[in-house]
């Protein structure tokens, strides 16, 4: 495949490094260690491509599927983690292959609108946003970040605004975010791209299965994505070269390397925590629902961005306006908050106590704290460290180069194209 096909198939997921051992493809058996999304993928793709090779999943809790997972009461469905994909053809192509075609649907036309929570009001965000920075000024930080090795609030120099967008992503302040790991296209971390944006995205477009999504759109199951873990988990107990071991707790590669008598460039590692000062941050999720008619000043949008540390709710997704598919029951809507945890007491009446500001005067119908999420900091210079090592075994997963859903997905077609050689 020449450099442009790869670009082609893979956009910017190209500018990742991609940790894999080419010495993989000679093993007979595979021992893939961790059973959330990269590791279910992998041992989809890998138990598909070569049927003649041994396959080892290895998870360490009672359950696969990692962070997504679909909390569901009565007709109320919530994602705890990943809700939606943004557009990327490797995550269509897996729906696709796993003949998920008929529930995958685009979100609605009324949720292009974000907003972010500044000075006790709701202000919307959009490319002008970014011109309140100043344009030279801007202009001026993302050449420098460009120098790499610098944080999301070195490429915009907004602390709000830039607050704001990694705390929905990685739940985390912009300070402490590595600008190449977030974005990565803006920066220029990595490989030279060979053809301008506009000219790639023409020649993406076409190779979309099922629907050629919409700038800016995302697209969802029916259901919850948790359908998609489970898809994944049916479609590998179906394998017969593919072994599932729940409960069985590998501290590292070299201790699965001993434990599955077998060499290191056999292993896969999916599972966080392996990089050298690994750290993370936590927050808890929350389930909110309301009659339609009592939150009707609310119009319909993606979310709400809230970057005051004052405030435990750091952000609001409008669950039930996003997806295709039905959420919350006829005539009401649905909310997810997230809740950092460095940020609140651990006590639900205070987020409670935080929704009227948001919401208004009415009480909820739905208020359910419906579980955790663990994310990795990605610090500054992170993208320039995991660039430069090099492993026995390969490395893949959301908490190396990249936590976005699409990232994992591609990530595990790259290794495949680097196994055929």
């Amino acid at each position: 495949m020449s450099e442009l096909q790869d670009w082609i198939q893979h956009g910017a997921e190209m500018r990742r490094p991609l940790l894999a051992n080419p010495k993989l493809r000679d093993e007979q058996k595979i021992v893939i260690i961790g059973g959330g999304l990269s590791g279910l993928c992998t041992a989809f793709r890998l138990g598909q491509k070569y049927p003649g090779k041994k396959l080892i999943l290895v998870e360490k809790s009672d359950r696969l599927g990692g962070v997504i997972q679909s909390w569901k009461r009565d007709e109320w469905i919530c994602d705890l983690a990943v809700n939606a994909s943004r557009p990327h053809p490797a995550m269509w192509r897996l729906i696709d292959d796993l003949g998920l075609s008929e529930l995958w649907k685009p979100s609605t036309d009324k949720v292009n609108s974000r907003w972010v929570w500044l000075n006790n009001s709701k202000h919307k965000i959009s490319p002008l946003s970014l011109f309140k920075i100043g344009p030279l000024k801007l202009r001026k930080a993302i050449k420098n970040s460009r120098r790499g090795g610098k944080s999301v609030s070195q490429l915009i120099p907004h602390h709000k605004i830039s607050d704001a967008l990694t705390l929905g992503i990685v739940n985390d302040t912009s300070d402490n975010v590595d600008a190449d790991f977030l974005f990565p296209s803006l920066t220029k971390f990595g490989p030279i791209q060979p053809i301008s944006n506009r000219k790639l995205s023409k020649m993406i477009a076409p190779t979309y299965p099922i629907f050629q999504p919409k700038s800016r759109s995302i697209a969802s199951l029916k259901g919850g994505m948790a359908v998609l873990i489970d898809t994944l988990k049916e479609r590998i107990e179906a394998m017969s070269n593919v072994e599932v071991l729940l409960g069985q707790d590998i501290e590292s590669p070299q201790l699965a390397s001993e434990k599955f008598d077998t060499p290191l460039a056999s292993i896969i590692w999916t599972a966080p925590g392996l990089i050298e000062n690994y750290e993370q941050t936590s927050l808890s999720i929350f389930a909110v629902g309301y009659e339609q008619n009592h939150v009707k000043q609310i119009p319909l949008g993606y979310g709400l961005l809230i970057p005051d540390k004052s405030i435990p709710i750091s952000g609001i997704l409008h669950e039930s306006d996003i997806h295709h598919s039905q959420r919350a029951p006829e005539g009401h809507r649905l909310f997810r908050l997230m809740v950092p945890h460095e940020r609140w007491n651990q006590d639900d009446l205070t987020v409670k106590k935080s929704l009227p500001a948001f919401f208004g005067k009415y009480k909820p119908v739905l208020f359910e704290n419906i579980g955790t999420r663990i994310i990795p900091r990605f610090k500054p210079g992170h993208m320039d460290r995991i660039s430069k090592l090099s492993f026995e075994f390969t490395y893949l997963g959301w908490s190396v180069s990249g936590v976005s859903i699409t990232h994992v997905v591609d990530e595990t077609e790259r290794l495949l194209e680097l196994l055929e050689g």
